[in-house]
């Protein structure tokens, strides 16, 4: 895990500071805007209209007076103590930033990831157990269209057709809740929350069913084929038995590949559908650091984000061992 964290980071690092763009001309741009910096008709630097004095300033400010390779050596000693800088942009620390765009992905991601799981895993188990009839036949139909529509379109037509576009208002667009939000009684603020996560959720969920739902039942009649199920069925055991207690638990392991990925729900963002839906996640800060070339922004999003995707793969290779007691690590 350590050698693919650091590889991830230099990487990045190398590649970021590759780009065009860097926040240094960002902000010297910033100033030709704003009317600063210009040195009149006896001044120097006049393609760039910013004094040679201020951009060595600035760069000592950023931290670019120094090589490359000296900047990623800080950049590692800061984070060994989770110092991620200060963002160019917001001028406030790192995980400030990032921790007040928390609210709106962990809510969708948390959500969205409980209910693919609760209901492809039964949906899985049932269209196996109905294999071959009209259910499964009609089922598998329109899984497959959900997985054919993006998200993002969906969610064109969702916001134009229900959310006060050109023919209903049903739903409201923007932030996770109401104005009024803090007035109202228990009981209305889980109706107004759900009110408001409906239509976004259905979006983040739409291209997931298709792949858990298929993949629990192919994984499911594989398992019904083998010969202790056989063995089972020929002493009698209860079909429902068989396929809840005796195969499904082994069907499970294809299943539990996923479930380290729980922890990447943290930074579930979506540009696109944060976008359209007006909501200020984590998918819109990535795309506005890097647009933005706030360093020190995108690099602690994609440390935390490595470090969640590797503790992750720990976790469901650790799953692997709970769920079938076959798989030894030794």
């Amino acid at each position: 895990m350590i050698p693919t964290l650091l590889g991830v980071t230099i990487v990045t690092f190398a590649i970021i500071n590759l780009a065009p763009g860097s926040p240094i001309e960002q902000r010297i741009q910033q100033m030709k805007f704003g009317g600063m910096g210009h040195e009149g008709a006896g001044g120097n630097n006049k393609s760039s209209g910013v004094s040679q004095e201020v951009i060595e300033a600035l760069k000592k400010q950023y931290g670019f007076d120094k090589p490359v390779h000296v900047r990623y050596w800080i950049w590692l000693k800061n984070i060994s103590r989770l110092d991620f800088g200060e963002s160019f942009t917001y001028e406030e620390p790192v995980l400030d930033v990032i921790t007040s765009k928390f609210p709106v992905s962990i809510q969708f991601g948390v959500i969205s990831l409980i209910m693919s799981y609760l209901v492809c895993v039964v949906l899985g188990v049932l269209k196996a157990v109905k294999h071959g009839t009209a259910f499964d036949y009609v089922s598998s139909f329109l899984l497959f269209v959900f997985y054919s529509i993006p998200g993002f379109m969906l969610a064109i037509l969702l916001i134009v057709y229900f959310a006060g576009g050109s023919f209903f208002n049903w739903f409201p667009m923007g932030e996770l809740y109401s104005d009024n939000y803090y007035d109202l009684t228990l009981w209305g603020k889980i109706v107004d929350r759900v009110h408001h996560f409906i239509l976004p959720l259905i979006c983040y969920m739409i291209g997931s069913f298709t792949v858990l739902t298929m993949l629990m039942k192919n994984s499911l009649l594989d398992e019904i084929k083998r010969d202790y199920i056989r063995t089972a069925r020929a002493k009698g055991v209860p079909e429902k038995m068989i396929y809840l207690k005796h195969a499904l638990r082994n069907a499970l392991i294809p299943i539990v590949t996923g479930i380290g990925g729980f922890l990447s729900v943290f930074f579930a963002g979506s540009l696109l559908l944060e976008s359209i839906f007006q909501l200020d996640g984590i998918g819109l800060l990535s795309y506005k650091s890097i647009l933005q070339r706030d360093y020190n922004v995108i690099m602690g999003l994609i440390f935390i984000q490595s470090v969640l995707m590797l503790l992750g793969n720990l976790l469901s290779d650790l799953a692997y061992v709970a769920v079938d007691p076959r798989i030894d690590f030794k």
